[in-house]
Parts: structure tokens; sequence; C-alpha cells
């Protein structure tokens, strides 16, 4: 079902169909939300928020963007004004984000073998340990597939800026990945196992 339609069987009072919007775009909205919001128990609530809003909002959507680039903003939006509420430093003042440790599984394929899975979890572990905005930006480019200019309206950045924080920001993860292999290589060495 494509997003007009769905959207147009929502306007004319079709509720359930809005259960195809949160199934459609529920891991992009979790993704941001998790990548933001350092407090757990916060999370959730602000979900279900997020959800609220794009619902009560659907019937001003213009379609000047995709509908995920404009779900996105609404969840950066609330994830935003709640950090300003709590006073909680945005972007610069946060160099570690929140763990992703109870939410690395969701976006982990269950048929994954469990050397898979440990990849994975260490992919998630090493993007919470980059700057906020990097990994933000990462999570939206390659698990998202949000474009760079997506990514740019949702932040209010160019996409130019977007690419050079997306580069940056893969560089960061490649030389954190290589150091910990290599960190792994040799106490595996040292151990004999």
């Amino acid at each position: 079902m494509t997003d007009d339609l769905l959207i147009s069987q929502i306007l004319s009072g079709d509720q359930k169909s809005f259960r195809v919007v949160i199934d459609r775009f529920g891991r992009l909205v979790n993704h941001i939300v998790f990548r933001l919001i350092p407090n757990g128990a916060d999370r959730e609530d602000l979900v279900q928020e997020i959800f609220v809003r794009v619902y009560e909002n659907l019937g001003s959507f213009r379609q000047e963007s995709r509908l995920s680039t404009w779900i996105a903003r609404i969840a950066y939006n609330t994830c935003h004004n709640h950090l300003q509420k709590c006073k909680v430093a945005l972007f610069e003042d946060m160099s570690d984000g929140a763990t992703l440790d109870d939410v690395a599984l969701d976006c982990i394929a269950p048929d994954l073998d469990t050397s898979d899975r440990d990849m994975s979890r260490k992919l998630n572990e090493e993007i919470d340990k980059l700057p906020l905005r990097y990994g933000l930006i990462l999570t939206m480019y390659h698990f998202c597939d949000l474009s760079y200019d997506e990514i740019g309206a949702m932040l209010k950045l160019p996409g130019g800026t977007v690419k050079s924080h997306l580069f940056r920001a893969r560089k960061m993860l490649k030389d954190r990945l290589a150091v910990g292999y290599k960190n792994e290589m040799e106490s595996a060495w040292a151990t004999g196992t």
C-alpha cells in the first residue's frame, strides 16, 4: 500500500490503517528515540507520544517530502523538546549516547547465527560510543535508508553537511572497530585461544 493511499484511508476515518503506519515506521522512530534519549524509562512514552502526534497531524502532511522523513522530523523534534525540558545537553555535550543493549536484538534478524549476532551487538556498542550526532546520522542513513537530504531535513542541516558527518562517522567507527579487533587478536594470542 502506498503512503498516499494509507494517508487517505486514515484521514477518511479508517483507524486500523494507522497500525500500518506504526508497523512501517516503528523501527525508524525507535532508532531516533534510542539514539537521542538516554533515559530508558522515557523512551517508550516518547515513542507513543510521537505516534500520537503523527496521527493528530496527519491532515497537515503536505507530501512535500516522504512520509518517513516527516515522521522522522516529528520524532526528532519530540525528542529534542523532551531533552530541552529535562535540561539535558544535546549533541556536543553528550559524547556517548545511550546504549542500545536492550534494543540491539530488535535490529538483528532472528535467523542470524551467534557470530553474526555478536558482530551486530559489537557494531551497535561502537555506534553508541560515537558522538551523538554522528551515531544518529549513521543509523538514519544505513539502518533506516534515509537520504542525505532527508536526514538534513530532519536535523535542519544541509545535505552536504550530513554527507560530511556521515564520512567522519564511518571513519571513526572503522577506527574503533579496527582497534577492538586488534585488541581481541592480541588477547587471543596471549591466552592461546
